[in-house]
């Protein structure tokens, strides 16, 4: 039996500014990535967020990432490995507070954007990051790339693969850069399609044509791309129909 997790980012306006469904999503996702005020999110957001989520029964992770709210966290940034533990421990534990006040709790943490890039190869950062969350919480997962440099700096954590339906991918498993065209799969029926084989199959088919394998646990649907919820809903009920069993990982 194949068992997966869909996840999805949510909680990534600010103020005035929304961006994405949250509360549509929050009927199709099993994991909600909730920004931590760093990349995008405010407290006001968050709570909402975490509220809405509990009362659904979907599980919450913190979603940290640079400190970059004009780049929506998608700037890669050179920071010192003490700085950025220090920067993630004050992401999770804030929306792990928020997350409690409303009756549920972070239970997993999932790097955004460029952060989430960078520490798939660079492994000091991957270890600042695993440092911020071994120091929080052993306990909690880390959501990350199946080659991810995470996996070697881990120390005793749990890493929890994913992939990305909507996402397009290097030969070597990695993520096509956003800078590039094609980076993001739009066709609704690829995506679809895609979710299906990576879940069932375990592999994707890179920009080169060549099939990449993926062993993941959890696939990621963007809320911030137009029609998310429609795609998200396409993509879960393509899942059930499969066969797949859809739970969340934490």
């Amino acid at each position: 039996m194949t068992v997966i997790d869909i996840n999805a980012d949510l909680g990534e306006g600010f103020g005035v500014w929304k961006l994405g469904d949250d509360s549509a999503l929050l009927d199709v996702i099993t994991s909600a990535n909730v920004a931590c005020g760093f990349h995008a999110g405010d407290p006001l957001i968050m709570r909402r967020v975490c509220s809405a989520a509990v009362e659904r029964g979907v599980t919450i992770g913190a979603q940290v990432s640079y400190w970059d709210l004009a780049g929506f966290g998608r700037r890669e940034m050179d920071v010192a490995a003490p700085e950025l533990t220090a920067e993630i421990l004050y992401q999770l534990a804030a929306l792990d507070g928020i997350a409690r006040a409303e009756g549920g709790r972070v239970a997993y943490v999932k790097p955004h954007g460029a952060l989430y890039n960078r520490v798939a190869r660079d492994p000091v950062q991957a270890r600042a990051v695993a440092d911020a969350v071994r120091a929080y919480d052993p306990s909690l997962p880390l959501l990350t790339l199946p080659a991810s440099a995470v996996h070697d700096v881990a120390d005793g954590l749990t890493v929890v693969a994913e992939c990305f339906a909507d996402r397009a991918y290097t030969p070597s498993g990695a993520l096509v850069s956003r800078r590039e065209q094609g980076a993001v799969v739009h066709d609704p029926d690829t995506v679809v399609q895609r979710a299906v084989r990576m879940a069932v199959d375990g592999t994707v088919v890179a920009v080169d044509g060549t099939e990449v394998a993926l062993k993941a646990r959890s696939i990621c649907v963007h809320g911030d791309t137009p029609g998310a919820v429609v795609l998200a809903r396409a993509v879960r009920a393509a899942l059930s129909e499969a066969g797949v069993t859809l739970e969340p990982f934490a």
